[in-house]
């Protein structure tokens, strides 16, 4: 059986989805697509951008990445980690961290609607690109139902 992960980014100023991806679940996926969504959004943003995210992207390797293509990563620190947390105090020290942490929930929120309304709980369809188009489909509706 086959088994997919969704990964949305998100804007932090009104939640609206920037972008959508599905891919296959395993081990590293989530950040392996955050990077390349990453690495897309930086490519046509005028200025600076930063990431929220939650304790699972607190790596050295995901850290490297996102300074690498020039975004400030706002990664909730896993101190319980053995190594502790690779988010020093240059990045937790700023205002902006503590926003982008509050923030993170527009994330849930685009999840949350996308599993009631949009009904992609248990999707019906075989195959990564049928269920990325139906993810796609319900990113731009909740985007569309938002702004209204």
């Amino acid at each position: 059986m086959q088994s997919y992960v969704g990964h949305v980014l998100t804007d932090n100023r009104h939640g609206l989805v920037v972008n959508a991806r599905v891919t296959q679940a395993n081990g590293s996926a989530e950040r392996d697509t955050a990077a390349e969504m990453l690495a897309d959004a930086a490519q046509f943003a005028d200025a600076s951008i930063t990431v929220g995210a939650d304790k699972n992207y607190d790596t050295a390797g995901f850290m490297a990445t996102c300074r690498a293509h020039g975004v400030t990563p706002h990664v909730a620190q896993n101190d319980g980690r053995a190594g502790g947390s690779a988010i020093d105090g240059r990045t937790t020290r700023w205002p902006g961290y503590a926003i982008s942490q509050r923030k993170h929930k527009c994330i849930e929120q685009v999840f949350g609607w996308s599993r009631t309304v949009g009904r992609i709980r248990q999707v019906m369809y075989r195959g990564l690109q049928r269920v990325d188009v139906r993810t796609m489909s319900r990113a731009s509706a909740r985007c569309i139902s938002t702004t209204c």
